[in-house]
């Protein structure tokens, strides 16, 4: 039971190969991107363009 023999862990490192005595390191999943909600219009207005809608309202 050593180099030689497949079935020891010690074995598996000698040929290189893995198994349930030396089991390969697993990535983690990854993950989905979330949805994309909605974007939001950005307000535009501006000091002067709101003090014009103010006049103009009264």
């Amino acid at each position: 039971m050593g180099r030689g023999d497949k079935k020891t862990r010690k074995g598996k490192i000698f040929a290189g190969s893995f198994g349930k005595t030396r089991p390969h390191k697993v990535k983690p999943k990854a993950t989905p991107p979330k949805a994309k909600t909605e974007a939001k219009p950005k307000k535009t207005t501006t000091r002067k363009t709101k003090a014009k809608e103010e006049s103009a309202a009264e």
